[in-house]
């Protein structure tokens, strides 16, 4: 598995495992865990999740998929905007580590910004790095202009901005992407299939059926491709996560990148940050 590097030097897999939508019907509680460990095994050992997915629950299955294996994980989570000041930050951050069942995070996010300053969630996130509750921290949903004002802020430790990007949503190539990359930080991208609408686009059938793969793993790929980005797909099924693994060994030719950037063009100019 290709390696993205954080700021810090911290090494991590170019494609994990996201866990939005994730323990919202107990009937499929088993596979989703049984899938999650099933990804840790084959190498997509960042974890991400948050405080509001399924109201909390996501974090407890992703705390019961990793027991036994967390020092193995890299594990994300998010807090609410309304959590993100001094007085609630940590009080959030110690909810979450209880239904994950770990003393850390490995990376702590803002999930999106809200109405708390800027600079009192960098103190905030800085705070629990130094009391060890968390290893860094980052946002998420920040388009270029935040992103900036967080390093006027003092936000220079900024780890991530985890973002919505895939084939049909690639307005952040025009600014954000260029400016983190100026940096040197990395992004995450959520919904790299668009929740699974990218897998019944025609166009992107006909690419996969070329390549003798599938459409999902097309997507991946044409992210995994940047070279500076993480993809953090879900899935619930181990053939799901069997299948999301193997697009980080397809590797797409010019011709086909052409052949997708010409199928699903970038916008021809600035457009704002697109959210889900």
């Amino acid at each position: 598995m290709r390696s993205i590097r954080f700021p810090d030097g911290t090494e991590v897999p170019a494609l994990g495992q996201g866990t939005w939508m994730m323990a919202e019907h107990p009937n499929r509680r088993v596979d989703e865990i049984t899938a999650l460990r099933a990804g840790i095994e084959l190498g997509m050992t960042l974890v991400d999740t948050a405080e509001m997915y399924a109201d909390g629950e996501s974090e407890r299955l992703v705390g019961e998929a990793v027991a036994g294996v967390r020092n193995r994980v890299f594990l994300v989570s998010k807090a609410y905007p309304h959590n993100a000041s001094r007085d609630r930050l940590p009080r959030a951050c110690e909810a979450s580590l209880e239904r994950l069942g770990t003393d850390r995070l490995d990376l702590y996010l803002l999930h999106w910004r809200g109405s708390v300053p800027l600079a009192e969630t960098v103190d905030a996130m800085e705070r629990l790095v130094d009391a060890g509750r968390i290893m860094r921290w980052g946002v998420s949903n920040l388009d270029v202009d935040d992103m900036a004002e967080l390093v006027s802020a003092g936000g220079d430790a900024c780890a991530t901005d985890q973002i919505l990007y895939n084939l049909t949503r690639r307005g952040p190539e025009r600014d954000l992407l260029p400016w983190l990359a100026g940096r040197g930080t990395p992004a995450m991208a959520y919904s790299p299939v668009e929740q699974g609408r990218l897998v019944r686009e025609p166009m992107l059938a006909d690419v996969a059926a070329d390549l003798g793969a599938t459409p999902a793993q097309v997507a991946l790929a044409w992210i995994l491709a940047r070279g500076d980005i993480i993809a953090i797909p879900k899935a619930g099924s181990v053939a799901h996560v069997r299948e999301n693994r193997a697009a980080a060994e397809l590797v797409l030719a010019p011709e086909t990148m052409a052949r997708l950037d010409a199928a699903f063009p970038a916008p021809p100019g600035s457009v704002p940050l697109e959210m889900l």
